[in-house]
């Protein structure tokens, strides 16, 4: 049985819930600046910012893809989507083309030499988990919080 509350305990939480430490928005913008940040040495090896590995994520699991795909899984308006393409395909990393059947669709397709950087990408979750200090269950756990979080504020 838990004892009541007076008062000015529970005022004292409420006044507690505005401290910046508390705050799960908070929480939440610095571990992603910090965990990106943390990708940012790794990338460099593969010569792929955060964002561009992304795109190759997306692609290295099903290529071709439109734009409008890739955009929805990477849940980014098309127009961000684009410049990043487009340094991609400087790169030689990917081509980009209309899609058969729809004119107003662009295809977006790993060149051979996007599709062999797949071997050099494996490395990098585990060089994550090491320099995070995570095991795989551990990453595997934040993940679907995250993924909780993302499912409640799309409602």
């Amino acid at each position: 049985m838990t004892e009541p509350r007076d008062a000015g305990t529970m005022e004292a939480a409420h006044e507690e819930d505005l401290l910046l430490e508390h705050q799960l928005c908070f929480a939440l913008t610095v571990a992603s600046r910090s965990v990106v940040g943390a990708y940012k040495p790794v990338l460099e090896k593969l010569n792929l910012t955060h964002p561009q590995y992304l795109v190759m994520l997306c692609l290295w699991e099903d290529s071709p893809r439109t734009v409008r795909n890739i955009s929805e899984a990477l849940a980014q308006e098309p127009a961000t989507i684009s410049p990043l393409l487009r340094r991609l395909e400087a790169s030689e990393l990917i081509t980009r083309r209309r899609a058969d059947g729809n004119e107003r669709a662009l295809a977006v397709e790993l060149t051979p030499k996007g599709a062999a950087l797949r071997q050099q990408a494996l490395q990098v979750p585990g060089t994550m988990m090491e320099r995070l200090g995570l095991t795989r269950e551990q990453v595997t756990e934040l993940h679907a919080s995250m993924m909780s979080l993302i499912a409640a504020t799309s409602q």
